[in-house]
């Protein structure tokens, strides 16, 4: 059997999702599992599909899944469309590219838009695509809002009103799946048709729950929608759920979870967890300017408030760096995926973070620079904490 080493203190996880899990929510998660058809369950059903549509910013549906966000992905895309529909999409990033391929293996016809993987999507580009469409053969439009292996944030209020200025019919979707209950976001205001989130980020849990948030538009369209589904299929689930039920068993435990992470989000209110995470997102970026390093996103308007990835100088690998920091400091800080592997680290302010915990990551990164010889300036953390006491 392999040794287990005791490590003092608790360990950081500072990848951008997986977020750490507040000890409300674990509690929670540990209650004794409930009879899922009957009243008591009932009550939580009906209390989270209400308290969801909050964080959504939704008076529609919000379905809930016992999956990951890739489960999540599929759900919105086989309740929608039929195969053969074309879709446009874009190369924001990792994530981006994973969605553009499900897509392809449904049998999808994708127009791919290439990116350099340091912006997020260009509005006017999106217009320009749409308005070229004369026919509108473009059935939707799918945007990835924040690229978790980029750290870029798409501007989906400015794709929508490029949307509305085009006056085309293509349906809106919209991945949040490391965004949600992090940043601002409108699903109803910026008239999102499928929004796709998962539980692992924003909302302070355990992966396990996917989520679509679904307007009227989007279950005309499924009224159509060519694809043969069961599992994801909306219409049992939306017909169980007026009664707090699902037609299948539920994740109950991880829907006592989500109870209390709703609970928490509403407390501290949106706004307040908003601004929250922009101030991480600011404090972050300073240090790293202060180490002489680089931000991977090159748009200021497109800075994520959930994570910052940091480009690596030249000739220096970003996993031997978070090798060095994992030994010595038990912190974990987000890979480089797919273009950008080994060449940047990632560094997750998401979730349930304080200042206090923020600052003990950026020591943890500034130390870890220093262990592994990488060339850099001090005081990365200083100029965060001085940001962090305004």
């Amino acid at each position: 059997m392999a040794e287990v080493r005791y490590t003092a203190g608790r360990h950081f996880l500072q990848i951008p999702g997986p977020s750490s899990v507040p000890d409300p929510v674990l509690q929670a998660i540990g209650q004794a599992t409930i009879d899922h058809r009957g009243p008591q369950f009932a009550k939580l059903g009906l209390k989270i599909l209400d308290q969801i549509k909050q964080v959504f910013k939704t008076e529609s549906p919000v379905i809930i899944y016992p999956s990951s966000g890739t489960g999540a992905w599929e759900a919105s895309l086989v309740n929608t469309l039929s195969p053969g529909d074309k879709v446009l999409m874009f190369e924001t990033g990792h994530f981006a590219t994973l969605w553009k391929n499900m897509a392809e293996k449904l049998g999808l016809e994708v127009d791919f838009v290439p990116g350099d993987w340091r912006h997020g999507v260009d509005p006017k580009v999106a217009e320009q695509k749409l308005a070229a469409d004369k026919n509108h053969e473009i059935r939707a439009l799918c945007v990835v809002h924040n690229e978790t292996s980029t750290g870029c944030a798409s501007r989906i209020g400015e794709i929508r009103e490029a949307i509305d200025r085009v006056g085309h019919p293509a349906l809106f979707m919209v991945d949040t799946i490391s965004s949600l209950g992090s940043i601002d976001y409108r699903h109803d205001e910026w008239k999102v048709d499928v929004t796709v989130s998962c539980s692992q980020k924003g909302l302070m849990l355990p992966p396990g729950l996917g989520f679509n948030a679904i307007s009227d538009k989007a279950l005309e369209a499924h009224e159509t929608a060519g694809f043969a589904r069961s599992y994801w299929d909306w219409d049992s689930i939306l017909e169980n759920n007026k009664k707090g039920f699902w037609h299948y068993t539920p994740a109950t435990n991880l829907l006592y979870g989500l109870s209390v992470a709703l609970d928490m989000l509403l407390e501290e209110s949106l706004d307040n967890v908003f601004a929250r995470h922009d101030r991480f997102g600011e404090a972050t970026r300073r240090a790293v300017e202060a180490w002489g390093l680089e931000v991977l996103c090159q748009e200021p308007e497109e800075y994520s408030s959930v994570l910052t990835a940091v480009l690596m100088p030249e000739g220096h690998s970003a996993d031997e760096l978070r090798k060095v920091i994992l030994e010595k400091y038990d912190m974990s800080l987000g890979t480089g995926l797919g273009k950008v592997k080994d060449k940047v680290f990632r560094i997750g302010h998401l979730g349930g973070l304080n200042d206090l915990t923020l600052a003990g990551t950026l020591a943890g990164v500034e130390m870890g620079l220093a262990n592994a010889g990488v060339p850099y300036k001090q005081g990365g953390v200083l100029s965060a904490i001085e940001y962090l006491q305004k």
